[in-house]
């Protein structure tokens, strides 16, 4: 079964961008599934619903889980895989004599999941588990720019990252939302292709709209690639 899955990161910057009502009509042309694993509801639903800022999001995701849309998968052996690659990632890098908390657990539980599930994606836009999977290495040399210092590194467990992860597809919300673009699911924007307005054409401002939406409200895509991506639609 086709499926992919998605941490509270992508979810958070879809939502944002009151774009979650897209995932139905992507789902139905993908023809699999969407999980979120149980952490990651306990992120963006049960704990939101006990405060005041972040209710309303979390009522909308709610309502997709609802309506099966997004579907929970709860495993222990997820849970326990999601433990012991939290506790990889955060015995990796250390600085001035300690360990770097890289990840939590839920970020860990979504990898787990997507592993388990021999998943088609895992969708995420925090930059720190992309490159934990994608390019761990790029993650080291970012972190002593960040801190303006040399780090130690576990090679048991970089060799570990390098080597373990490496068939999982990694994509972002910008990725995913630009599929619904091409595949038209965002044309009632910009009802007709083609269509400007004072001499702005709709379908172009749509698509840079919305990566940099998407950028602005948490999804690690750089300026750098969205000019490369508009390039496309001049």
């Amino acid at each position: 079964m086709k499926s992919m899955v998605f941490d509270s990161s992508a979810i958070i910057s879809i939502v944002t961008n009151d774009l979650l009502w897209s995932l139905s009509k992507l789902k139905e042309k993908f023809k699999g599934q969407f999980y979120i694993p149980e952490g990651i509801k306990e992120e963006l639903i049960v704990k939101p619903l006990g405060s005041k800022r972040y209710k309303l999001e979390a009522m909308q995701v709610l309502s997709e889980v609802n309506k099966g849309i997004l579907e929970v998968y709860s495993n222990p052996r997820v849970i326990e895989r999601g433990k012991q690659l939290a506790d990889r990632a955060n015995n990796l890098i250390k600085a001035r004599g300690n360990w770097i908390t890289l990840v939590n657990q839920n970020d860990m539980e979504c990898l787990a999941l997507t592993e388990y599930l021999n998943s088609d994606a895992l969708v995420i836009d925090e930059r720190t588990v992309r490159l934990l999977v994608e390019d761990p290495g790029s993650l080291i040399k970012l972190f002593e720019r960040k801190i303006h210092t040399k780090v130690e590194v576990n090679k048991d467990n970089l060799n570990f990252f390098k080597e373990e992860f490496k068939k999982i597809n990694v994509i972002r919300s910008a990725e995913l939302m630009s599929v619904a673009f091409e595949l038209g699911i965002l044309d009632d924007y910009a009802k007709q292709n083609g269509v400007k307005i004072d001499n702005v054409n709709l379908k172009e401002s749509l698509i840079e709209g919305l990566l940099w939406g998407l950028k602005l409200r948490g999804c690690a895509i750089s300026e750098e690639e969205i000019d490369g991506i508009m390039k496309y639609y001049h």
